[in-house]
Parts: C-alpha cells; structure tokens; sequence
C-alpha cells in the first residue's frame, strides 16, 4: 500500500514524533540529547521552523511545532535526523537503519489542544518513571514554562503567554495546569491526522479531503 501523502498545513501548530528503528534507543547519553538539541537549534531558523514544546527521550523524539507559508518541515527534519545518524556512526561506529522510517505527524487545534499536547509530551519521562517529577527531567521545554530557565529552541507558546500578563503567575498558572491529572487522549497522537475538539477535526476533514484515521499500511482484512 503506498504511503498517504503528509499533510504540512500553513500558519499552524503540529505534533511531530521520530521514533528509533524497533523502538530502540538512539539518543544513549546525556551528551547525545545535547548534540540532537544543538541540531534543533542549528537548523530551525533556516527551515523557518518555530518549536514550541519537545522532549527528547531515550528512544523517540517530540517536538510541538509552528508553521508558515516559509516553512520547510520535511527538510528540517532530514537535516537534523540525518546529521544525528551522522554523529552516531561517527560516536559509535553505528550501522543500519536508526530511525524506524519516516517521522509522524498530527495537524493540532491551536486554540484548545496546543496547550495540553505541551504537557502531554512534557510528562512522559514521569510515565515511564524515569524521574517523579517533570522539573527533574533536563531535556525537555517543562523548565522553560514551569522556572524560567533559558533554552535557545523555543519560543513561547502564544496559549501560556494568555495565562497572566506577569511572567511569576504564568509560571505558577503552568506548572498547576501541569500538575492537574487531566491529559489528552494519548492514542490520539498515533491514530489520529489531526488533534482538536469536534468542530476543528470535521473542519480539517473537509480541507483535506481525509478521514481523521489514519489508514494502516497493507493490504486490508478479508470480510
């Protein structure tokens, strides 16, 4: 079955995942979370490409992004997963295939749901406790909402910077916002085209000329 064409919308917010072939690791350090942050960093401005949220993981990446009619999403990310692959085989002497094919993606609802994808990929190294607490984990944009702390990839999700016209209650506003139980469905972001309440999913259906599923790859089921 040929793949579905990728949806890149313009003047919107995606969710993109890179996930290591067979669901390994790829990113083995510290210092290799580091360089693939310093490769977000060198190529964003060039591909017109604004993050917002990400987290770099052990064996997958997420990143919230921001798109314009200037963007050049698909580039961007085979530079850096490219230039990633580059330093592996160079660190450590890898071969084979490092990423498990092409990067995911979900068009998401700016207005009700940029928010809480942010938070939903902020806590996944509590989910798989790797630590108790978000502001424990050092690779992802939580610190920058939650404490201040600078980090050169990002730019302020325009739905936090609505929290509280002083950056102290923004702050306070986020991490009880984080703190609160409620998230996302999360099998949306691997099933789902697109992520937002019913109006902005039915709209997207219609643009698009797609279902919000998306086709699993193969030949379908006999009946």
């Amino acid at each position: 079955m040929p793949r579905r064409r990728r949806l890149i919308p313009v003047d919107s917010a995606m969710h993109i995942m890179c996930r290591g072939n067979n669901k390994q690791n790829v990113l083995f350090r510290d210092r290799d979370k580091e360089h693939y942050h310093s490769l977000l960093d060198k190529y964003r401005n060039e591909n017109r490409i604004t993050i917002f949220h990400y987290c770099l993981m052990n064996n997958h990446v997420h990143l919230i992004v921001w798109l314009n009619h200037q963007s050049h999403l698909s580039r961007f990310m085979k530079q850096v997963n490219l230039s990633y692959f580059d330093y592996c085989k160079r660190n450590y002497n890898y071969c084979g295939h490092l990423w498990q094919g092409r990067f995911k993606s979900n068009i998401v609802d700016t207005d009700s749901y940029l928010l809480q994808c942010g938070k939903y990929i902020e806590l996944n190294p509590v989910r798989v406790n790797m630590v108790n607490f978000p502001e424990e984990y050092m690779f992802s944009s939580y610190n920058y909402y939650a404490n201040g702390n600078h980090d050169s990839i990002l730019t302020p999700n325009p739905i936090f910077m609505e929290f509280s016209t002083t950056e102290a209650s923004r702050r306070q506003q986020y991490i009880d916002f984080v703190v609160d139980s409620k998230l996302i469905n999360t099998e949306k972001l691997t099933t789902h085209l697109f992520i937002g309440c019913k109006k902005f999913v039915k709209s997207m259906e219609e643009t698009y000329k797609v279902k919000n599923l998306k086709a699993k790859r193969g030949r379908p089921k006999n009946k």
